[in-house]
């Protein structure tokens, strides 16, 4: 699908379809009453769950790449509040159009209005 993209687009006949409906797929975002939440998700969240209920207290580094307002309460804003309650916490965001840290966590944070493309670009 890569190969045939121009300008950022692809054609419309490589575009997944539902094998049941035949409409077209789209991402399982959380945008409407259609985000589906299987077992698989459920045990994600479980485990994403425990990873902060064990590092509460620790050192930790919230690294936020590319998160914009679409769904700040599913990422960002959980992020900012942890930050704000552990002392030793950090938030890091990259963010080319929303590079921002609330005035709480201000002096602990690092906001790079910057490319996520640049971070790839650097790993070459």
């Amino acid at each position: 699908m890569a190969a045939e993209q121009r300008d950022m687009k692809v054609p419309s006949v490589l575009l997944p379809v539902c094998p049941v409906c035949g409409r077209p797929m789209t991402m399982n975002l959380r945008a409407d009453d259609r985000f589906v939440e299987d077992e698989g998700w459920r045990e994600a969240c479980a485990r994403y769950e425990q990873f902060l209920t064990q590092n509460r207290d620790k050192k930790v580094l919230f690294w936020e790449l590319g998160v914009g307002m679409n769904t700040p309460s599913i990422i960002k804003y959980p992020f900012w509040q942890m930050t704000a309650r552990n002392p030793k916490a950090r938030y890091v965001c990259v963010n080319r159009d929303l590079a921002y840290a609330p005035e709480p966590i201000a002096s602990r944070s690092l906001c790079l209005a910057e490319d996520l493309n640049l971070l790839c670009d650097l790993a070459d």
